[in-house]
């Protein structure tokens, strides 16, 4: 395993264990960031993330994953998440690396469990003080026609 994809899934188990301080390591104060499922716009900076995992960190929370945002309801217990990246690729540029993948988490709860996919890319750049990531891009897995249906 390349030293890029150690430190991406290291970043990807921090999000998902909701350590604020993990992800304030591992990204650049000017993170960008399109992530469909929760806003058609560009999210600059660390403190909309922030406020996110603390709030799925607090007991019962829903994890931070997909359309688990939308509903609302809290659960019993802490959902338990697994990630795994398919097809990953990797592209490294000197100090700076792109990596794009297919994103699956499995979630499993007191209902259930619900796997999600959707499309990922992230740069990941080497600073001083190691890498972080910069700029992430969200898109979903389902085919989209090029022209919108009428």
């Amino acid at each position: 395993m390349s030293e890029i994809r150690a430190f991406l899934e290291q970043h990807l188990a921090g999000i998902f264990a909701y350590d604020v301080e993990h992800y304030r390591r591992t990204v650049s104060e000017d993170l960008g960031l399109f992530e469909w499922y929760i806003t058609p716009h560009r999210i600059d900076g660390v403190p909309f993330h922030e406020f996110l995992m603390t709030e799925a960190k607090r007991a019962g929370a829903v994890p931070l994953v997909g359309d688990a945002l939308q509903d609302g309801q809290r659960a019993a217990e802490p959902p338990r998440v697994r990630f795994d990246l398919a097809n990953y690729r990797e592209q490294r540029y000197g100090d700076t690396a792109v990596c794009s993948y297919t994103l699956l988490t499995s979630t499993g709860s007191g209902t259930g469990i619900k796997v999600q996919a959707y499309n990922e890319s992230r740069v990941i750049v080497k600073f001083a003080e190691g890498w972080k990531v910069v700029h992430v891009h969200k898109s979903p897995t389902y085919t989209s026609p090029i022209t919108p249906p009428r």
